[in-house]
């Protein structure tokens, strides 16, 4: 039992020293890091208002930032510094929008985004609650959500921004289907005053031929004839109209 005693000690020293070593190893550059780390956000304007502490490689960001991608960019600056191990980014954003008007100020923003770019392919959603905003929909690319993200976190009063847009897989059969269905539906004499709208009120959404129909029309004939002209396209599998009528509020 004796001989046991010293064996334990041994273990319990280099358990110890094991569990030490890398926290030393981490804290290391701390020093180094906080220099590049302070030189890095004195060096732009937007920066100015943000603060950071070093700890085991680890840098937390304080302050307060103008808008959110100015929040969003310091993290990332901040993460590529060498030796950085984490970024734990508590940076708020100044000022405060009621929700019901960032809301509308997106909304609008989002409706003429990429204008001439295939705008008619995507559909947005909104909500905002305490200046948090959450996007959703479908786009037909990458760049769609990447420029509908960017007017969000680019536009003052948001807080934090929650992505739950669906980028559609790419299919040159849906490529052929949403040009037929905009010509069909744009092109229909009595929906014609739609296409010279740079919103593009109806837009229409393609998944795997499964077509929906998304925006604000004047009245319930217009709705009809546009799920008409969408169901009159060939390789179509299926129309889901959710078109709203401006005079009623209702699909």
């Amino acid at each position: 039992m004796m001989n046991k005693l010293p064996m334990i000690g041994m273990l319990l020293v280099l358990n110890v020293a094991l569990w030490a070593t890398p926290q030393a190893g981490q804290g290391r550059y701390d020093q180094q890091i906080q220099q590049d780390v302070t030189k890095a956000l004195q060096s732009k304007d937007k920066w100015k208002g943000i603060t950071a502490t070093t700890e085991d490689a680890i840098v937390t960001l304080n302050g307060t930032a103008k808008i959110l991608i100015d929040k969003l960019d310091a993290g990332r600056k901040v993460d590529k510094i060498n030796h950085v191990a984490g970024v734990r980014n508590h940076v708020e954003v100044a000022g405060n929008v009621p929700d019901q008007q960032l809301q509308q100020e997106i909304a609008d923003k989002l409706r003429y985004d990429r204008v001439n770019l295939g705008s008619t392919f995507n559909a947005f959603g909104l909500k905002v609650q305490n200046g948090v905003v959450t996007v959703q929909g479908d786009v037909r690319d990458y760049p769609a959500r990447d420029s509908a993200l960017s007017i969000v976190e680019t536009t003052p009063g948001v807080k934090e921004v929650i992505d739950n847009i669906n980028v559609l897989p790419t299919s040159p059969m849906d490529d052929d289907i949403r040009l037929r269905v905009a010509r069909a539906i744009y092109g229909q004499p009595s929906l014609s005053r739609y296409a010279i709208d740079p919103q593009r009120p109806i837009r229409i959404v393609v998944d795997n031929g499964h077509v929906t129909l998304y925006g604000i029309v004047d009245n319930q004939a217009d709705k009809t004839i546009a799920e008409t002209q969408a169901k009159s396209v060939p390789n179509v599998f299926s129309v889901d109209d959710k078109l709203m009528v401006a005079s009623s509020g209702t699909k």
